[in-house]
């Protein structure tokens, strides 16, 4: 695995780094190897593993079938949400009766 240091930036190249090691699935198997798992436990975690992959495909097809509904994307930190507009300022001044 590789990444580029770019303006001997190296925390931005840290965390690419993380990224791609952690889409690869490498920190996930680090702790797998930790410590030795007996043969059962490994069959009941790749039983659950398979069910678990099939219950999602399963979804998935069915969201595009349209049987059921899609998720609501969840929000995103930082992206601020739904923008509203800025009230315009009337032309009547407001006066406290009409409040």
């Amino acid at each position: 695995m590789q990444v580029l240091v770019r303006d001997n930036n190296v925390d931005q190249a840290l965390r690419v780094l993380k990224k791609k090691m952690q889409r690869e699935g490498i920190f996930r198997e680090m702790k797998a190897r930790k410590a030795y798992e007996k043969p059962s436990e490994r069959k009941t975690r790749e039983k659950a593993e398979a069910v678990r992959r099939n219950r999602k495909a399963a979804r998935k097809q069915a969201i595009r079938e349209g049987l059921i509904a899609a998720p609501k994307p969840k929000p995103r930190p930082g992206a601020g949400g739904p923008r509203r507009p800025m009230a315009a300022p009337s032309a009547a001044p407001r006066t406290e009766a009409a409040e």
